[in-house]
């Protein structure tokens, strides 16, 4: 039997997850901040605790991929990479807006099949991690950071309902004000659906390089230099 051991540090909180021929045998989540440091081998430990299983038994290994917290995707990639290195498994990776759009899918939320779906990550002022995809999850414009303002989306909301989701979609909806669009709220990453995507790709061998594979960080993480006195 394939069992895949699930980890998902996008934002600002973690969550751990393991199933067993793509479902769901047991999940461990806190939306803590920045607790991926301190918490994500307990929380692996737990899942294989509660589920009766063992490391050894695992498969693969599925980690989002990003975008997302730089810090957090740094941890739960190096931890994902480790665990695969070590038992010799495969590694799968989801892109995380993609995880969001598959959630809000499962999560039955949508009124119409020609509505499209806009997740959104936060990323910093008034700009977001997004990408957009119709309700088959074909993706229509790809993964990109985009500065939102009035004229965000307008050509697409003349003619489609569209989905904004993700926990940067709240601090744009005082600029993305058309009646077609909808904003729905408490959709965060969770490694209990990235298990089930993480399955799908790993029964087509749609596996990474261990040695060369990087978080897409979609951007370069920033450190600023103290401004001398």
């Amino acid at each position: 039997m394939s069992l895949l051991l699930s980890i998902e540090t996008s934002t600002l909180g973690c969550s751990v997850a393991l199933h067993e021929q793509g479902k769901l045998l047991h999940s461990v989540e806190t939306q803590v901040p920045q607790s991926a440091s301190s918490q994500l081998a307990v929380m692996i430990q737990q899942v294989f605790n509660e589920s009766r299983k063992k490391p050894a038994e695992l498969k693969g290994v599925a980690v989002a991929a990003g975008p997302g917290s730089y810090t957090g995707l740094r941890i739960g990639v190096a931890t994902a990479k480790g665990l695969c290195y070590a038992l010799e498994i495969p590694l799968v990776s989801i892109n995380t807006l993609e995880l969001l759009a598959y959630q809000f899918i499962n999560s039955k939320k949508i009124e119409s099949s020609s509505s499209l779906l806009c997740p959104m990550l936060d990323a910093r002022r008034m700009e977001v991690y997004t990408i957009l995809l119709d309700a088959k999850l074909n993706i229509l414009r790809p993964t990109e950071a985009k500065v939102i303002d009035a004229t965000s989306y307008v050509d697409l909301l003349e003619n489609n309902s569209i989905y904004f989701f993700g926990d940067g979609a709240a601090k744009c909806q005082e600029f993305i004000k058309h009646p077609n669009a909808r904003f729905v709220a408490d959709i965060t990453p969770l490694a209990s659906y990235l298990g089930e995507m993480g399955f799908a790709k790993w029964e087509k061998n749609q596996v990474e390089d261990i040695a060369s594979f990087e978080p897409f960080y979609l951007k370069d993480f920033l450190i600023r230099k103290p401004i001398s006195a």
